[in-house]
């Protein structure tokens, strides 16, 4: 599976791309929002959210029928961007389920600030 096809389907928002790379029966689960979707949900999920975007994956890791990405997705007019790591589970060549952690990027808490610790990544 060509895993950086598959990411540009989903920022296309392409509902019949993306819908090549699934299994019929694969589940998505977004933990952060306790959600989980069949095949259909997710494309009207992905799809119909509002505006355009665009992201970059920023690291890939394949571990036999799993693989790992991290992806930093922003909305076209840059008034939001996010990370999500996504753990997508293959059957043959298609996904049979994708499991998603996605957080707002932002600054770190106030506290941390405070103290003085860490260091920014970029």
């Amino acid at each position: 599976m060509d895993i950086y096809a598959f990411w540009k389907a989903i920022l296309d928002q392409n509902a019949q791309e993306i819908r090549k790379y699934f299994h019929p029966d694969a589940r998505v689960t977004w933990h952060c929002t306790n959600e989980r979707f069949t095949l259909d949900e997710f494309l009207i999920a992905n799809c119909e959210y509002p505006g355009d975007w665009e992201g970059t994956v920023e690291r890939v890791e394949r571990l036999r029928d799993l693989i790992i990405t991290v992806t930093n997705v922003r909305a076209g007019d840059q008034s939001l961007s996010c990370h999500v790591t996504s753990f997508i589970k293959i059957r043959g060549d298609r996904i049979a389920s994708m499991e998603e952690y996605w957080a707002d990027d932002g600054p770190a808490p106030r506290w941390r600030l405070e103290k003085h610790i860490g260091t920014p990544v970029h």
